[in-house]
């Protein structure tokens, strides 16, 4: 299917690793020029290059979105060869505190990385999109937002203002031709997760072999319908949807892609 991406300039905040590293490199491989962000330069140039080399289209942006002079170096270096039509806000952080260990200042740093730092880029470049009469603004969330746990109480918070925020853009773009949606991902399968439940593991008696471990800590920690966690290409694959004009139908919506953890109607 085409998913008549070509052409289009995409820009994924927080894309140097992880999950926006994967949504760059699926939105390159449907013909989108596609704008690499990060903080450190080395892996984010790395990212750009890889995309390259497989025959897309990319550029770096480097800067701290949680300030606004790295937003201003972001959107300067995002809008060098182009205008944006998609903005993919991924960049975040999740620091493993709860409400005893959490500071106020850990809720404040939490808000502006994971919050404020996707309003700064909307701003920005939004009134690109307001004139040229498309365009999409996709969040990345996520079901601690809508159902959260006791734990990660900072993080959990930032998720539902992403998802809230999603709805009131997209309340306020009505009629310009830009959608405004989140994706709500689950338990996703990056590097980092695996090592910190490989390490897990033998503590909890998970086994030893990948497998076990998977299928075991899913069951204890957050299970859901699938028994595994998702993959990256899986989320990766529900922004392609909502970039493309195949989804001009669809905004102020929450597509979960989650293997059935988030019950009920969120």
């Amino acid at each position: 299917m085409d998913l008549q991406l070509a052409g289009r300039r995409a820009l994924v905040t927080g894309s140097s690793s992880g999950l926006g590293e994967a949504i760059a490199k699926a939105l390159a491989a449907e013909g989108a020029d596609v704008v690499v962000h990060g903080r450190d330069r080395t892996r984010t140039e790395a990212v750009a290059t890889a995309i390259r080399a497989a025959g897309g289209s990319a550029r770096a942006a480097i800067g701290d979105l949680a300030t606004d002079a790295g937003a201003d170096a972001t959107t300067e270096a995002a809008l060098a060869e182009g205008p944006i039509d998609i903005l993919v806000n991924n960049a975040g952080a999740y620091p493993h505190r709860g409400w005893k260990e959490a500071t106020a200042e850990d809720w404040r740093q939490t808000y502006e990385l994971n919050v404020i730092s996707g309003v700064r880029m909307i701003l920005r470049l939004l009134p690109g999109m307001r004139e040229r009469g498309w365009g999409r603004v996709i969040q990345i969330g996520g079901g601690l937002g809508p159902q959260p746990s006791a734990d990660l109480p900072h993080y959990n918070a930032t998720l539902a203002a992403r998802h809230n925020l999603t709805v009131s853009l997209a309340r306020e773009l009505k009629g310009t031709g830009i959608t405004s949606n989140t994706v709500a991902p689950g338990a996703i399968l990056v590097d980092s997760v695996q090592r910190f439940l490989t390490d897990l593991a033998p503590a909890r008696g998970w086994g030893e072999t990948w497998q076990d471990i998977e299928r075991n800590a899913i069951e204890e920690l957050v299970p859901n319908d699938i028994g595994r966690l998702g993959r990256p290409e899986e989320i990766a694959a529900a922004v392609l949807y909502l970039s493309g004009p195949l989804a001009d139908y669809v905004t102020g919506t929450t597509l979960r892609v989650d293997g059935g953890t988030v019950r009920g109607v969120h």
